[in-house]
């Protein structure tokens, strides 16, 4: 196969997309056919490899040319067309209940297994073989849940994909790399477009992010060599962190890392949208903590500084829940800030996310307690189905961590006051903790917390 085949279409693919941009509309009826006649093709995986792989070649090239209501049409006919036969499932299924309890038994069990293979998988497994091609089941399975969200006849194809890269990206593939100031510059480039936690703002951020006091690993998949696919950051202390703007700020002095005693993991970033689903965090956290470990033994605190994403949007709406953290001390004190009672237009804004409050420094000292227990309580009791509401903390309790301490102001950026009125908190890994605390949370949903934050969610 020429190898600019596929290699070069999939390497422009933000060009392809810009370019089809213009077209509106459902593809016509005349390019739906040649569509089906293409997937037709590559499932039924006719001629050697040679020609197996200019097939999926050409169909990728395809797809990446269609504007967004064709590649929504695409992708519905893999799902609705290409599924297993019905007729040829329930003849096997019939022969292998009769078959049951005979020698015949294990033969029948294997071929009613083929009848419900579906073409879908035969399609899928092909794009693996073209370069560049994981990257492409990847994108392509990030448009398949952006349409999966209003067309629910979708989900087929969404779990054979699911299942495929989930294989794919098992961690024992996955390989772990520290990113440095050395590292190629494209690398570098990804880190600062991926990072989803705080935004690096310039190479110089960049550059203290990767001094010699902070870490920066990823995961990478043999097939992915330049695309990390999750990257957490780490800064070298001797305490826990209790301010982001402090941690990242440029002109601090680098710390000592001879005398560090703790890791901070302040930044853990999924960088693929496609693999939502496909966890392997709580992975890239367990090899960092044995690198980190093995170059520095006097390191014994793993912990993070964490956002919580979630709390305003909750408090919005729970606001009779989170004006129950406040007593009569608390009103007493803010009144005096110049907001008299919970009805107040301006105590609305706060719990909102407006950040302005929090340039009066009065106003940001009265309201310091009761938002520290609404976000004690958001934390401990707020759950669906046993879990926690917060998508960090299910991240971080789910993977054995203990709720250590809230930090007041710990992000005083827009975002910070506006997703969780500035509130940071530390999620503690304690190694002799770690396997109870995970077993206890997945069995009874139970989170265990530092005596301090109990105390606040009971106010």
């Amino acid at each position: 196969m020429a190898p600019g085949l596929v290699s070069r279409s999939l390497s422009k693919v933000r060009e392809i997309v810009a370019s089809a941009a213009g077209r509106n509309g459902e593809p016509t009826e005349k390019q739906l056919e040649r569509i089906r006649r293409q997937l037709r093709e590559c499932a039924e995986s006719r001629g050697g490899e040679v020609s197996t792989r200019l097939r999926a070649g050409r169909l990728a090239d395809t797809y990446l040319k269609l504007d967004e209501a064709g590649r929504h049409a695409f992708l519905r006919i893999i799902a609705l067309e290409f599924g297993p036969d019905p007729k040829r499932v329930a003849k096997a299924h019939e022969a292998y209940q009769a078959a049951v309890g005979t020698p015949r038994q294990w033969d029948a069990e294997a071929l009613l297994r083929a009848a419900m293979r579906s073409s879908r998988i035969r399609i899928l497994t092909q794009f693996n073989a073209i370069p560049q091609g994981v990257k492409f089941l990847v994108d392509l399975r990030a448009d398949l849940l952006r349409f999966l969200e209003h067309d629910k006849e979708l989900k087929s194809l969404d779990r054979e994909l699911d299942a495929r890269l989930t294989a794919w990206f098992d961690v024992g593939f996955l390989e772990l790399a520290r990113v440095t100031w050395n590292s190629p510059a494209a690398l570098l480039e990804k880190i600062v477009q991926y990072e989803a936690v705080h935004e690096i703002r310039s190479w110089k951020d960049l550059k203290n992010r990767l001094g010699s006091d902070r870490r920066c690993y990823a995961f990478f998949h043999p097939r992915m060599p330049q695309e990390p696919l999750i990257f957490v950051e780490v800064a070298l202390l001797d305490d826990l962190a209790d301010n982001v703007q402090k941690l990242l700020d440029e002109n601090a002095p680098a710390a000592d890392t001879e005398r560090a005693n703790t890791a901070i993991f302040y930044s853990i970033s999924a960088t693929q949208d496609g693999l939502r689903g496909v966890s392997f965090g709580n992975f890239l956290l367990k090899r960092v903590v044995d690198d980190l470990q093995r170059d520095f033994p006097r390191i014994k605190t793993f912990a993070t500084l964490s956002p919580i994403p979630g709390l305003v949007r909750w408090a919005a709406k729970n606001t009779k829940e989170v004006l129950t953290a406040f007593n009569e001390n608390d009103w007493k004190r803010l009144a005096a800030a110049g907001i008299e009672g919970p009805d107040s237009p301006r105590l609305a804004q706060v719990l909102s996310g407006d950040p302005t409050w929090a340039e009066d420094a009065a106003l940001a000292r009265a309201l310091r307690d009761p938002l520290l227990r609404a976000t004690a309580a958001y934390l401990l009791e707020a759950k669906r189905d046993k879990l926690p509401l917060d998508s960090v903390a299910r991240f971080h309790l789910g993977n054995g961590a203990r709720v250590e301490r809230l930090n007041w102001l710990a992000d005083s950026s827009e975002k910070g006051l506006g997703q969780s009125w500035g509130v940071m908190v530390n999620y503690l890994y304690d190694p002799d903790r770690i396997v109870d605390n995970v077993e206890a949370f997945v069995d009874a949903g139970s989170i265990d917390a530092a005596a301090g934050v109990k105390r606040l969610a009971r106010r």
